[in-house]
């Protein structure tokens, strides 16, 4: 019976799930999540299925030893213990691809160097001599991954990245991966059940993929290198041969993929990587824009990588996704489009809701996929139809007979508002409109006795004065006695008309009033003003 380990899918950010559900299919166990990583248990024939058959990883990597190093020093002795020879010849070339996450190791090429230096001071003691380090498709390829001081060696199986296939032979200016095209495809739900139609298909990728899905063919069989495993020790050729012969995934495909572009350049390169992939049967490029594209016959998927304007150069960006928007919604009526994007303001105007959203990262643009349901008319009215056709299908209750218990004893069903209200709930507002109105003469009164007394009622009742006015008698309570006394006049001689009060305006500050009453005026004295000259003498 095989030796089963832990193995580890590389891929790219928010395709983790898509990798770990092809995982699940081709029969992998204790498989776990992590950062752009998915880590399972396999013996030699899984880790063979998982670089052949995988369309989402970038490497299947097989940790081989893992250890505590708290210095570069101790990095070097840690790896020099290992016993190499078990992996590898001292004829073998090796190269060594570091990644870093620690405080402590700051520079990935130096702890590159020093496991390089480990290498070969183990062979050369050993042997007397020493692999030779090539940098291009080395025979053995490690991995050494550094978290903080935690430090874990892989042997990479598969060599080349997985993401070149060995179908495309041609290119464009900024091409999408094939991992990238495949994750969006799988994300989309694309398996083949209907046609699919790619308005600004560049070179190709998604039409390719699209097919090798539909198809069911692995990508592993066009790759012409052949991957890292097969220059390992322990490499089972026979085994290997029976997976590439193993052809029962393959399917027909009974619809077809279209693809189009508005540069002849890249149609001619899209039909080349298409004639190198065998799938011409499968997909047809034409040369034409959006706006020529008719519509499609029935509903089909369409998905599109339009141009940014960061690596392309595009004159109005702004124009071209509001015309995206507008063929979306007149032309594909009953589809579902997902659109590839770099920058918010494109899906802005696009102008279409999206049913569903992931954050992705092109090479190193982050951009977001979104999901476009299509329809016809105004989506209230798609979903009014959904719900009637739900409501269509939805088998009905029977209808029950009537409860025997008495009205009494059956669940007594409390309102909203009879249940205790809530710390986060608002309180019920009351309806103030529906409240029983009732006349001022029905409500009762009280006598002033019954009344509160306030502060000033509580002073000496016998000081109470009375006054009468108008034939009714007043009561008035005297003023607190800290309190200011209101300033009052002294009486006026009857017949004596009332003084006019004026203010001390700037022409009447001369003026005043005599012991008798009269009025008077002062004489107005002339006030010389003082000037100083520059010596500081008087001048008159």
């Amino acid at each position: 019976m095989e030796e089963n380990y832990r193995l580890i899918a590389k891929t790219l950010q928010s395709l983790e799930p898509v990798l770990a559900k092809e995982l699940e299919t081709l029969g992998a166990t204790d498989i776990e999540e992590e950062r752009r990583m998915v880590s399972f248990t396999g013996n030699k024939e899984m880790l063979y299925k998982a670089n052949y058959h995988l369309r989402t990883a970038l490497r299947i990597l097989r940790p081989i030893a893992s250890f505590h190093a708290s210095s570069p020093d101790e990095l070097y002795e840690e790896l020099r213990r290992l016993d190499w020879g078990q992996w590898m010849r001292p004829s073998d070339t090796f190269a060594f691809d570091t990644v870093v996450y620690s405080e402590t190791f700051t520079h990935s090429k130096y702890a590159g160097y020093r496991a390089k230096d480990a290498l070969a001071d183990y062979f050369r003691e050993k042997h007397g001599t020493r692999p030779t380090v090539r940098l291009d498709n080395p025979d053995l390829l490690f991995h050494i991954h550094i978290s903080h001081e935690e430090v874990t060696l892989a042997l990479d199986s598969s060599g080349e990245s997985l993401h070149k296939r060995g179908w495309r032979m041609a290119q464009t200016e900024a091409p999408m991966s094939e991992v990238l095209a495949a994750g969006i495809l799988l994300m989309a739900g694309w398996s083949g059940e209907t046609d699919f139609i790619d308005p600004m298909c560049g070179s190709g990728t998604l039409l390719v993929e699209a097919a090798l899905i539909a198809r069911g063919i692995a990508p592993g069989s066009f790759r012409k290198r052949g991957f890292a495993f097969q220059r390992w020790r322990d490499y089972d050729a026979e085994l290997f041969e029976q997976i590439k012969a193993d052809h029962t995934g393959e399917r027909t495909f009974a619809h077809h993929i279209y693809g189009s572009d508005s540069s002849m350049e890249a149609v001619q390169i899209a039909r080349h990587n298409v004639r190198a992939a065998g799938l011409t049967d499968e997909i047809t490029i034409l040369h034409r824009s959006m706006q020529q594209c008719p519509a499609p016959e029935a509903p089909a998927l369409i998905v599109t990588n339009p141009p940014y304007g960061e690596r392309l150069r595009m004159r109005d960006a702004e124009e071209l996704y509001s015309m995206i928007g507008e063929r979306l919604k007149h032309n594909y009526a009953g589809s579902t489009a997902w659109i590839l994007a770099y920058r918010p303001e494109h899906f802005d105007h696009i102008g279409l809701r999206h049913s569903a959203r992931h954050k992705l990262l092109n090479g190193a643009l982050e951009c977001e996929l979104r999901a476009y349901e299509l329809f016809a008319g105004k989506r209230d009215d798609f979903k009014r139809r959904d719900r009637e056709r739900d409501r269509a299908f939805r088998p009905e209750r029977p209808k029950g007979e009537r409860s025997d218990r008495p009205r009494d004893e059956r669940r007594d069903r409390r309102s909203a508002s009879d249940r205790p209200r809530r710390d986060w709930e608002e309180r019920p507002r009351r309806d103030r409109d529906n409240r029983p109105r009732r006349d001022r003469d029905d409500r009762p009164r009280r006598d002033r006795e019954d009344r509160p007394r306030r502060r000033y009622d509580f002073a000496d009742e016998g000081a109470r004065e009375r006054k009468q006015e108008g034939g009714k008698e007043r009561t008035f309570a005297p003023r607190d006695e800290h309190r200011r006394p209101k300033r009052t006049s002294s009486p006026r001689p009857e017949g004596k008309p009332r003084e006019e009060r004026t203010g001390l305006w700037p022409n009447d500050r001369f003026k005043y009033r005599d012991e008798e009453g009269r009025e008077r005026t002062r004489s107005r004295r002339f006030t010389p003003l003082q000037s100083f000259g520059s010596d500081g003498k008087d001048k008159e």
